[in-house]
């Protein structure tokens, strides 16, 4: 993952209803939920869901998949694994099996 990639999904990330919904996908994944199932279980109207999913499309985070007249979306764990190791590629100086200090 780049830079630019990174911030787009943070960006996405960034803002609670987005985060409740890919964290919903994530729970969910691989099959995903219907757009009118992730509306009922957060409670949201319809347009306000479409722009949220809408971001985390453009983010990359999440695949939307057309089911006849339906539309149904899956938390991209690709991306969302390229994310965290991006956060994490230069943890420890770069070794990969570090632990974190205990307190």
């Amino acid at each position: 993952m780049d830079i630019t990639s990174a911030i787009d999904a943070l960006g996405a990330l960034s803002q609670e209803t987005r985060l409740k919904i890919f964290r919903l996908l994530v729970r969910n994944a691989p099959e995903g939920l219907a757009a009118g199932e992730i509306a009922r279980r957060l409670r949201l109207p319809g347009p306000t869901l479409s722009f949220h999913l809408n971001v985390l499309s453009a983010a990359d985070l999440v695949q939307p998949q057309k089911n006849g007249r339906s539309i149904s979306y899956s938390a991209n764990v690709d991306c969302a694994n390229g994310l965290a190791g991006f956060l994490l590629e230069d943890c420890c100086g770069g070794k990969r099996n570090c632990l974190p200090k205990r307190k």
